[in-house]
């Protein structure tokens, strides 16, 4: 892939994450609490793999602080270690949030609460921006 490829597929991977956090957004305020982690583990992975399209390498897996830690720059891992904690709290949300048999006797929608949703959000808008900020070079 050229590196102009790269770069378009990084566009469009930061643009869908800035899609998921606003879906995250408006499933916290449906109360589909569940959802909204879910789209912000998602909006936190898909910013992480725009950044990896940007350097132009090809990310694999769906684990955030895989990601991170994973990043073949070093330079910008240095940079991306700031959100490693961010990244834990998406990570655990991945599978649990969308199977019923991921908690033992409820599903999730039974499970996740208010607060688990913000904080996600949070955490998800926290790692966008700054991949955001990357890309501008304003870090």
């Amino acid at each position: 892939m050229s590196q102009e490829n790269y770069r378009d597929n990084a566009k469009r991977w930061l643009k869908q994450a800035e899609a998921d956090i606003n879906a995250a957004k408006g499933s916290a305020e449906n109360q589909n609490y569940e959802w909204a982690c879910f789209q912000s583990q998602q909006s936190g992975e898909k910013a992480l793999k725009a950044l990896w399209y940007y350097f132009s390498f090809d990310p694999w897996g769906h684990s955030i602080v895989k990601l991170i830690l994973d990043f073949p720059d070093a330079e910008i891992k240095k940079l991306l270690m700031k959100l490693l904690n961010k990244a834990k709290e998406l990570d655990k949300l991945y599978m649990p949030t969308r199977y019923p048999n991921g908690l033992p006797d409820l599903t999730p929608s039974e499970v996740y609460t208010e607060e688990e949703a913000h904080n996600a959000v949070e955490s998800s808008k926290i790692i966008l921006e700054y991949i955001e900020k990357i890309f501008q070079k304003q870090v």
